[in-house]
């Protein structure tokens, strides 16, 4: 079969290429720490969209940095007892998307909670303050502030793990039955959310982005998702100069150092024609899962719908 990365059997060792910072797992204790500190303010408005057997609310809460986030959050009417929930991460620059999008799960008995990421396409806010560029994207957003706790995903990764501790607190909901997903971006944010967050049970990833960022950069794929990268090399550093203390600093911030904290179950579809986010990025994080895990290839597929991807999640969280 034609190539644009490894072959499967190099990608199932890979080990990725981007340095990971010294001080990372302080970093993120440090993190985990400063969001605990946390007031969430937890508001639910009933949602204009409503439907027979769920209830609909707009749920709010402040983060890190006191911004409020903004999630989808859908209640069956059946929530007396307690009942399993899924939080929902979606695809980089987008929202939470549309409320039908999520009644299958709710119909099923689920609490949905889908997150909008603070800055992007939905309701959530960004009040992260920053030195230097912020042209254009968010992994580059804080990277050359002095203080590397301004980069914005480290404020991102930490609403998902606060978003699933506030579910897992309903009334409502089994805390031992609290499921995360999502694609690219999404993904992403999903293994973010499982290693800041181990009490997850299990989490289901698509193509998952924020993976080896110098893996991609070597690979000449800095564009369409990645294109920040290539944007800020040529306008902030034309000769790579710093290239080394640059993709150490978005160490912090790359999902394959955070995956040995993951406990959850762990299920990974890979497309392995993907060329916005490569097979062997998605492989870097997947071969440092130390948790329970299974991997879907998909050989003729990129970065698109995957065919039966989506009914097989809903059966791995219904226990299947």
């Amino acid at each position: 079969m034609p190539l644009i990365d490894m072959p499967l059997a190099q990608l199932e060792t890979y080990q990725g290429r981007n340095p990971r910072p010294a001080d990372f797992d302080a970093y993120w204790d440090a993190a985990l720490a400063e969001m605990r500190q946390v007031t969430p303010e937890v508001e639910f408005r009933p949602a204009a969209f409503q439907t027979p057997h769920v209830d609909c609310f707009d749920l709010f809460f402040t983060g890190v940095g006191g911004a409020r986030i903004h999630c989808k959050f859908l209640r069956p009417h059946s929530a007396g007892t307690k009942v399993p929930a899924v939080c929902m991460f979606h695809g980089y620059s987008g929202h939470s998307g549309d409320w039908a999008d999520k009644l299958a799960y709710a119909g099923a008995g689920f609490v949905v909670a889908a997150m909008d990421c603070r800055g992007q396409g939905g309701l959530s806010e960004d009040l992260t303050p920053v030195r230097g560029t912020t042209h254009s994207g968010h992994i580059i957003r804080g990277l050359e502030d002095p203080d590397p706790r301004r980069l914005l995903f480290r404020s991102i990764f930490l609403d998902t793990a606060q978003l699933a501790g506030l579910i897992m607190a309903l009334p409502e909901v089994d805390p031992s039955r609290v499921y995360a997903t999502g694609g690219s971006q999404g993904g992403g944010l999903t293994l973010a959310c499982a290693a800041l967050e181990p009490r997850l049970a299990r989490i289901a990833v698509a193509f998952p982005f924020l993976c080896d960022y110098q893996r991609v950069w070597e690979m000449d794929l800095a564009k369409d998702a990645y294109h920040e990268l290539r944007n800020f090399f040529r306008n902030h550093d034309p000769c790579h100069q710093r290239q080394r203390e640059i993709f150490t600093r978005l160490g912090y911030i790359d999902c394959q150092h955070l995956a040995p904290r993951i406990r959850a179950k762990t299920m990974l579809a890979v497309g392995l024609m993907d060329t916005i986010c490569p097979p062997s990025t998605q492989f870097a994080a997947y071969n440092k899962l130390v948790c329970p895990k299974s991997r879907r290839i998909y050989p003729d597929f990129t970065h698109e719908h995957l065919p039966g991807w989506n009914d097989e999640i809903f059966q791995f969280f219904r226990g299947n």
